[in-house]
């Protein structure tokens, strides 16, 4: 979750800026990130996602920032954000039953 919420700051950011000439838009690609660590045995916890820079866009006023672009990316990363809220709120609830104190 904390990856998503770093791209959800990155995208933001990206959003902000859209009109500053010269701004270098950013992104987190958390999913491949997380991915790499799992494979390479580290925990999920264990994560440092980093901002990198994010491809120069077809964008008007000279920024590399195309907001539709930026707006449905932070769109779906709410949505990705979401269905891990749930998934997180389902596996307390199973711990929880399984405890004897849900």
């Amino acid at each position: 979750m904390s990856g998503s919420m770093q791209r959800q700051t990155a995208l933001t950011s990206d959003l902000a800026n859209a009109d500053t000439t010269g701004f270098q838009p950013t992104d987190v690609d958390f999913q491949d990130q997380l991915n790499s660590a799992m494979q390479s045995g580290a925990s999920p916890s264990q994560v440092n996602y980093q901002a990198s820079s994010a491809p120069q866009l077809e964008a008007t006023g000279g920024t590399g920032v195309n907001t539709d672009q930026v707006s449905a990316d932070l769109a779906e990363n709410g949505l990705e954000y979401q269905a891990l809220a749930q998934v997180l709120a389902a596996h307390n609830s199973i711990l929880q039953y399984a405890m004897g104190t849900a």
